[in-house]
């Protein structure tokens, strides 16, 4: 099963140039997590059997408040926290977009999506401390 989380939307303070880390932007979230089949949410109607989204939408918001550098960064941490967070979740998928970079051309967003699995190297990278 694949749950998913769609176009969420933070400011938030990511970016190489000065004026991004102060300024700020905005940004958009797209979450998706893979996990077993949930049979006992599927047939008790109950949240103890699946993963709660609203703790997904929350865990992506701390995440964003806490500025980088790199999508590419920000993206990982996002997967390795779902990872970590939530241990029947399989794979986590993330697509984060930044909605109008510096770059001096229209452009509706820079988008970097990074999907994750639990056995994958990067997965298991050691988080700085935040």
């Amino acid at each position: 099963m694949t749950i998913q989380l769609n176009s969420l939307r933070f400011h938030a303070y990511h970016g190489v140039l000065p004026q991004e880390r102060k300024v700020g932007g905005d940004y958009e979230v797209s979450l998706g997590v893979e996990l077993p089949a949930p049979v006992q949410a599927c047939r008790d109607d109950r949240l103890e059997g699946t993963v709660d989204y609203a703790r997904l939408h929350a865990l992506v918001g701390k995440e964003m408040e806490v500025p980088a550098q790199l999508l590419e960064h920000v993206a990982w941490r996002i997967c390795t926290a779902v990872l970590d967070a939530f241990p029947q979740v399989e794979h986590a998928t993330v697509s984060l977009t930044k909605v109008n970079p510096p770059l001096g051309a229209a452009c509706k967003g820079a988008t970097v999506t990074l999907d994750l699995g639990r056995d994958e190297d990067c997965a298991r990278l050691q988080r700085p401390n935040a």
